[in-house]
């Protein structure tokens, strides 16, 4: 079994690990009244999504 000769180091390590990491939410304008809410949901200003009224406002 593979046993490591030297010590990682930091900085090594922190190279390695710096693409892991939380990806912001995907905010995008609604179509119908252009206020700023998440991709892929229910528009909570006007309660559209897509083209189809979900919520009555």
């Amino acid at each position: 079994m593979g046993v490591p000769k030297r010590r990682t180091s930091k900085s090594r390590k922190n190279k390695r690990r710096s693409e892991i990491k939380l990806a912001s939410p995907a905010v995008i304008a609604c179509p119908r009244c252009h206020e700023p809410k998440m991709a892929h949901r229910v528009c909570q200003a006007c309660g559209y999504y897509r083209e189809l009224e979900v919520l009555e406002k």
